[in-house]
C-alpha cells in the first residue's frame, strides 16, 4: 500500500506548548517527501489556558479553528477567534492563542518551512 493511513486511536494525544494544551501530530516530516512540510497537528487549549507567546524560525503556520471561540494576539493587537476562522501566521512572528471561555478549544495547526 502507498498511502499512509494514521488511524486517530493510534496517534497519542501529547503535552504541547509546556503543558498548557496538548497536541495529536497527525503528520510530520516522515510521513511526506516536501522538504518544506514541517508538521500538521491537532491542538487542544483547555479552558482559560493560553498557548503563551512563541514563534515558529523560519516555519508559517496555518490555524484552522475547530471549535470554541477565544483571542488570538500578536504585536499589532488581538483579533478574536471562532470554529470555522483560519488564521496564518507568518514565520518568525511573536504570537499567543487564549482560550477565555470554560470549554476546551480545538485547532488544526499546518506548518511550512520557509
Amino acid at each position: 500500500m502507498k498511502i499512509i493511513i494514521r488511524k486517530s486511536n493510534d496517534i497519542v494525544k501529547e503535552e504541547a506548548h509546556g503543558g498548557s494544551g496538548a497536541r495529536k501530530v497527525y503528520a510530520n516530516p516522515d510521513h511526506l517527501k516536501s522538504k518544506h512540510f514541517e508538521a500538521m497537528t491537532h491542538g487542544y487549549l483547555p479552558a482559560g489556558k493560553t498557548f503563551d507567546w512563541h514563534n515558529h524560525i523560519n516555519i508559517e503556520e496555518i490555524m484552522v479553528v475547530i471549535k470554541g471561540y477565544g483571542e488570538v494576539e500578536d504585536e499589532d493587537g488581538k483579533y478574536l477567534y471562532s470554529a470555522g476562522d483560519v488564521f496564518i501566521f507568518p514565520a518568525n512572528i511573536m504570537h499567543k492563542i487564549h482560550n477565555p471561555t470554560d470549554h476546551e478549544h480545538e485547532m488544526i495547526f499546518v506548518r511550512v518551512k520557509v
